[in-house]
């Protein structure tokens, strides 16, 4: 059964449930190991996690409780690419898929997107087609 509603026990699910995959996954997983280690369960990714559930609260509901910007944690965590967020984005929108029902769904893609191109824009990340 799909979620009809978004609050604090189903974003950790939904944050849990994703990074368990993004640990698995042999594209994304170097970025993610090297920064915080392979063990969802150590202090790092504690952290993390705790810190990703309150800005998915933020930025579902509005609810206050992530202070900051995304972007500085990330800027140097490696060579990033556009495929790098592709895959990113498909994971997150498989796992978002499993668990809420469509109008919510869409709601996570638009603001998983649009961060995901700020961050692609931040980094100086050209898209592999633009050989001007």
């Amino acid at each position: 059964m799909l979620y009809e509603s978004v609050d604090r026990p189903k974003i950790e699910l939904l944050v849990r449930t994703f990074y368990d995959r993004v640990l698995r996954d042999e594209i994304l997983n170097p970025f993610f190991i090297k920064a915080l280690g392979n063990d969802l369960d150590n202090g790092k990714w504690y952290e993390h996690l705790h810190t990703l559930d309150n800005f998915w609260l933020l930025m579902m509901n509005g609810e206050s409780g992530y202070r900051g910007d995304p972007f500085p944690a990330h800027a140097f965590i490696g060579p990033l690419t556009r495929s790098d967020f592709e895959q990113w984005l498909k994971l997150f929108k498989q796992t978002v898929d499993e668990l809420f029902i469509p109008e919510i769904a869409e709601k996570f893609y638009k603001k998983a997107d649009i961060l995901a191109e700020q961050f692609i824009e931040n980094l100086g990340i050209e898209d592999d087609d633009d050989d001007w």
